[in-house]
């Protein structure tokens, strides 16, 4: 029996939320933000860089930046402004998102387009850290972290089982330099009906050679953190300066193959990466962090690892992508791994 407890309510538009916690949760439902939902996401081939784009006209009106008091993602409180979580406490929450790219229900592509398109088959699902407005990985008790990973895991369980998801991929996007559009500690998990291009790419050197076990034995000056089976560090091919990965020293395809002991150790290290990242400049460091878990038929030679990518090159200085990293896809970086992962190892 998995750690948690894990109770579903439909939302009146139809979509699911999902609440996880330590302990039952059986209060009685709220009013909840009702907004019309309508999502009609289709793809379209870029025959040049061979790979699909996706478009979601939907979006242009989704949420930008309310004021705490109207912020979508905290609890629902009885008279007050209703959010798209209607309880007034919870621990971990996951909803369908409403301005999702992937739909489970895609409705048909148009016609008469001079390249091949495709329905937007998958799912988008927003993961809301805490009920707590402000805070972060870092500023999380253990007991929390962890529970969140669990829903990590079980996310991509649930998600892997839908028909026709090839791919899925856990993210946080943190702080304004990144275009975040909540502030509210949160997440966010893609389902694809395709493997994205850097993920063909990456299974694609799994199952040429063991990259990052090989890798492993060289780390010793890009060493950030490490956690009882665990690795983080700046990889010596950083195309970000301050750039961190996170692995299990084991190959494992993803979460969901973890241990009850690795999920803890992965929870813990990935708790103290943000928080080194934000003792380094003493302030909210912005970044990216992705999951890379194996895509689906990929298992067997995929070596799970997550990636931050941080955007800031010094405390007031952001590295902006130009011509040759938007243009040639060649990053052109400003500061050393081994400098970088020597600052990071310092700053808690």
């Amino acid at each position: 029996m998995p750690p948690f407890f894990k109770r579903l309510h439909r939302k009146k538009d139809g979509r699911e939320l999902w609440l996880y916690s330590l302990t039952p949760e059986e209060a009685s439902p709220l009013p909840e933000l009702q907004e019309p939902f309508h999502p009609a996401p289709h793809l379209r081939y870029h025959p040049l860089r061979g790979e699909w784009v996706v478009y979601a006209a939907h979006r242009q009106g989704r949420t930008f930046l309310p004021p705490k008091e109207h912020c979508p993602l905290c609890p629902s409180q009885a008279g007050g402004f209703p959010t798209e979580i209607p309880f007034a406490a919870f621990q971990v929450a996951v909803f369908e998102n409403r301005f999702p790219s992937f739909v489970e229900e895609a409705p048909p592509p148009p016609e008469g387009l001079p390249v091949p398109v495709e329905a937007a088959l998958g799912r988008c699902e927003v993961v809301v850290y805490t009920p707590s407005h402000t805070g972060s990985l870092a500023t999380l008790t253990e007991e929390e972290r962890l529970l969140l990973a669990w829903v990590w895991r079980d996310r991509y369980q649930a998600l892997y089982a839908l028909p026709g998801v090839r791919f899925v991929m856990p993210f946080e996007n943190r702080g304004e330099a990144v275009g975040v559009t909540l502030h509210h500690p949160h997440g966010q998990i893609y389902a694809y009906p395709f493997v994205p291009p850097v993920l063909e790419r990456e299974s694609q050197a799994f199952r040429e050679r063991p990259v990052l076990l090989e890798l492993f034995p060289h780390l010793g000056p890009y060493v950030v953190d490490e956690e009882e089976g665990f690795l983080a560090f700046v990889p010596p091919f950083a195309r970000y300066p301050y750039e961190v990965w996170v692995a299990p020293r084991e190959r494992r395809p993803g979460p969901w193959t973890f241990s009850e002991g690795e999920m803890a150790a992965f929870a813990r290290l990935l708790g103290r990466v943000v928080a080194r990242y934000d003792t380094l400049f003493g302030e909210p460091f912005p970044y990216v962090m992705v999951f890379h878990a194996a895509p689906l038929g990929e298992e067997a030679t995929f070596h799970f690892h997550v990636e931050f990518y941080p955007p800031k090159r010094t405390r007031d200085r952001i590295k902006y992508l130009a011509g040759t990293e938007l243009g040639a896809g060649t990053f052109v970086v400003d500061a050393l791994p081994e400098e970088t992962a020597k600052a990071l190892r310092e700053a808690l």
